[in-house]
C-alpha cells in the first residue's frame, strides 16, 4: 500500500511542477486547429498521453519549440491531443502516435515527417520543407564516378522525377550489399554512355525518408524508376551480364544473351538451364521441349538454386495456373502445351530417358 502512496504523490508532486513550468509547445484543439494552422508554418505532433512513443518525444518536442517558437519565427511548433481532440486526428487521417506532420502556409494539408525522432533529424527536416535561405537553387545533382550517381534526399527526387533509373537501395552494413558493390559498380562504368538510363545509388540508413518512401523492406533493393514513380523491383541473379540484360529489356532493346550467339540446333540437342518466372513462362516453354521443375526454397528435396522467399511469393501465382501441389513438380512441356509430368527416379540416367522418349520421333507414350 506505501508503494501506491508514494507513487501517487510523486506524481500529483509532476503535475504541479509541470504546471508551473512554461511550455513552449503550442497545443491546438478543435476550437483553434482549423482557424490557425493555414496563418503560417507549422510542424505539429498528434499524440496520444498514454503512447510510451509520445511520451519519450515530449521533452525533444518541447525543446524544438523552445527554439523555434518566436513571435517572428518562420515556423511555430504544436502539437494536438488525439484523446481529447479526436475530431482533428480523424480528419487528418492519423492512425498511430505520434504522428508528425509539417504544414506549410496557406496549406491544410500536411507532409508526414518519417524519419528518426532526434533533435538533428526534426532540424533538417523542417529546413527542407523552408527550403534553404542561402540559395534559392535545387541542390545540384553530384556528377558521376565512373557512371554511378550517389544520391541523397536533397537530390533523389529531383534526379529521378523524369527519365529512367536503375537505383540501388543499400546499408553500408549489409553484408549482400557488400558482396553487390563492385558488380554495381561495373554496371555504371558499362552503361556511363547510355544516354537512356542512370545507374544511382542511395544509403537507406542515412536517408531513411526516401527508402521507406519506396516500401524498401531488405537490403540491397534494386528497383527500376521511370519519371519519378517505381516500376519494377529486380528480383534475379545479381550477376553483371544478369543485370545488363535487365536494363536492356526494361530500355525495350533487345536482350542478348550468351545463349543468343550459339546454335539454336545446338541448344535443343544440348539444352539450357533457364530460371523461369510469371513473366517469361509462356514465352520460355513455346518452342520445342520444355523439361521444367517446380520447386520451392524451403523444400527438403529442392536441393538446387535455392532462390529467395521474395521470388518463390512472385512465381506463386504461375505453380498455382500450371496445377502445381507439390515440390519438387515436374512436367514436359512441347511447343507450349503441358504433355507429361515426370514421377520416376531423378537420377540422370532417368531423366535423360524421360526427356528423349518424348522428343522429335518419340512421341509414344
Amino acid at each position: 500500500m506505501n508503494f501506491y502512496i508514494l507513487t501517487a504523490i510523486f506524481y500529483l508532486l509532476n503535475v504541479i511542477c509541470a504546471e508551473h513550468e512554461p511550455e513552449h509547445t503550442v497545443q491546438y484543439t478543435v476550437d483553434d486547429f482549423e482557424e490557425q494552422i493555414p496563418k503560417r508554418n507549422h510542424f505539429v505532433m498528434f499524440y496520444a498521453p498514454w503512447c510510451g512513443h509520445s511520451q519519450r518525444l515530449a521533452p525533444t518536442w518541447e525543446q524544438l519549440a523552445e527554439m523555434l517558437n518566436e513571435e517572428d519565427g518562420n515556423v511555430r511548433i504544436a502539437k494536438v491531443d488525439c484523446m481529447k481532440d479526436s475530431k482533428i486526428c480523424t480528419d487528418q487521417d492519423i492512425t498511430g502516435y505520434p504522428t508528425l506532420k509539417f504544414f506549410k502556409i496557406g496549406e491544410s494539408e500536411g507532409v508526414k515527417f518519417r524519419g528518426t525522432r532526434d533533435l538533428p533529424s526534426l532540424s533538417n527536416f523542417i529546413n527542407e520543407q523552408l527550403g534553404s535561405e542561402s540559395a534559392d537553387e535545387t541542390p545540384e545533382i553530384p556528377e558521376p564516378t565512373g557512371g554511378l550517381i550517389e544520391l541523397t534526399e536533397d537530390t533523389f527526387y529531383d534526379h529521378v522525377a523524369t527519365g529512367k533509373h536503375f537505383v540501388k537501395f543499400y546499408a553500408p552494413w549489409c553484408g549482400h550489399c557488400q558482396k553487390l558493390a563492385p558488380t554495381w559498380e561495373g554496371l555504371a562504368q558499362s552503361l556511363e554512355f547510355e544516354e537512356g538510363v542512370s545507374v544511382c545509388k542511395i544509403d537507406c540508413t542515412q536517408y531513411r525518408g526516401v527508402c521507406n518512401e519506396f516500401e524498401v523492406k531488405g537490403y540491397p533493393s534494386l528497383l527500376w524508376i521511370e519519371d519519378g514513380k517505381k516500376v519494377d523491383k529486380y528480383q534475379g541473379p545479381r550477376s553483371h551480364d544478369d543485370l545488363k540484360l535487365y536494363v536492356n529489356k526494361m530500355l525495350g532493346a533487345k536482350a542478348e544473351s550468351k545463349d543468343d550467339t550459339a546454335d539454336e540446333s545446338k541448344d535443343e540437342a544440348q539444352g539450357v538451364v533457364l530460371i523461369l518466372t510469371g513473366d517469361n513462362f509462356e514465352h520460355g516453354i513455346q518452342k520445342g521441349i520444355s523439361f521444367v521443375k517446380f520447386f520451392a526454397p524451403w523444400c527438403g528435396h529442392c536441393k538446387r538454386l535455392a532462390p529467395t522467399w521474395e521470388e518463390l511469393e512472385v512465381n506463386k501465382q504461375l505453380c498455382k495456373d500450371q496445377e502445381v501441389d507439390g515440390f519438387p513438380t515436374i512436367y514436359l512441356y512441347k511447343n507450349g502445351l503441358k504433355v507429361s509430368e515426370y514421377t520416376g527416379n531423378r537420377s540422370l540416367e532417368d531423366l535423360v530417358e524421360f526427356v528423349t522418349k518424348h522428343s522429335d520421333g518419340h512421341d509414344e507414350l
